[in-house]
Parts: C-alpha cells; sequence; structure tokens
C-alpha cells in the first residue's frame, strides 16, 4: 500500500512514519491491494493532534479523523475507525476489495448489513450561486448540507458543515 504522510505546521518524526507505514501495511493491507493510497494529514489543534486518514481503492473512499494527545493513538484509533466502516459494509465493499481479507477478517460470525431504503425524492431548480450564497441558503434552510450549481465552475457542488463548526465544499473531479 502506497502511504503518504503530511503536517501542518508541524514536524514528523522519522519514528512516526516508520510506525505508520507498518501499522497501515500490516491492519489495513488485509482489505487492500497493493495499488491502493493511503494519505495521513496530521494538524496540531488546542494541544491535541488531530490525525486524517483517508484510504482509497478501487474508487471506493474510506476516511476518518481523529483527535488525540499523541499522534500515535491518534492512528491506531482512525485505522480502527476505518476497521469498522469496512465491517458495517462487508456485504457492499467485499466485491471491490480483495477477497482473501474477508475469508480470514471475518472468520467469526458478523452482523447482517441492514439494507437501506429510500424513502423521498426531491427535485428543486438550481439557479447558479456562489459559495458564499450557497451556505447562506444552506443556514437559512437548516440543512446540514446543501446542493448547487457553482456559478464559477457551472458544475454541481455541496457545501456541508463539518463537525468541527468550519465549512466544506464537495465539487466533482472529472479527470
Amino acid at each position: 500500500m502506497n502511504t503518504t504522510i503530511s503536517a501542518k505546521k508541524m514536524q514528523i518524526p522519522q519514528n512516526f512514519k516508520e510506525y505508520a507505514e507498518e501499522r497501515i501495511d500490516s491492519r489495513l493491507g488485509k482489505f487492500f491491494g497493493e495499488d491502493a493510497e493511503a494519505k495521513i494529514v496530521l494538524s496540531e489543534m488546542k494541544n491535541q493532534i488531530v490525525l486524517e486518514l483517508t484510504v482509497k481503492y478501487n474508487s471506493i473512499i474510506f476516511r476518518s479523523e481523529r483527535n488525540a494527545e499523541d499522534k500515535f493513538v491518534a492512528l491506531d484509533d482512525a485505522i480502527d475507525k476505518i476497521i469498522r466502516q469496512i465491517r458495517k459494509n462487508k456485504t457492499k465493499v467485499e466485491k471491490k476489495l480483495k477477497d482473501s481479507a474477508f475469508k480470514e477478517a471475518f472468520a467469526y460470525p458478523v452482523p447482517e448489513t441492514v439494507d437501506y431504503e429510500v424513502i423521498k425524492h426531491k427535485k428543486f431548480k438550481m439557479r447558479p450561486m456562489d459559495i458564499d450564497e450557497a451556505i447562506l441558503q444552506m443556514n437559512l434552510l437548516g440543512h446540514s448540507f446543501f446542493m448547487f450549481s457553482n456559478a464559477e465552475t457551472g458544475t454541481i457542488n455541496v457545501v456541508y458543515k463539518r463537525d468541527d463548526g468550519n465549512y466544506a465544499v464537495l465539487e466533482p473531479d472529472n479527470d
């Protein structure tokens, strides 16, 4: 698995790089093939380490963000969360992940996954707007996300409120 580690406004010790690569290969390598990409981003916020772990494989993206006082603990927690995501969605993702991983990782009984039922379809007209206007519209509606046509790019975007209170924008990458 290809692992990339970066940091925002802090230094990454060599022993953490080695530890992270070993832990990701040993714990997540059994689920993903060699061409999987793992990306770790470290930052520090209020005396806590914020670790974001993103794993991309076969057009599936797993993401985990963990806060801890120690970067090693944050990494282990993030890996555990991704493993829980894989187990929770076992039947849906096993077709796209390595088949052999599920034979050994799920030797014990796994609860059946819940099928999802779409209970509502909604259509609405989208007019072009900028990101600030989309955030304002989302807040006025009392929603946690809002889909809009980006006036600058002409693409469909989604703005959403993150757990940390900030906002983020999802936009397509058609490369």
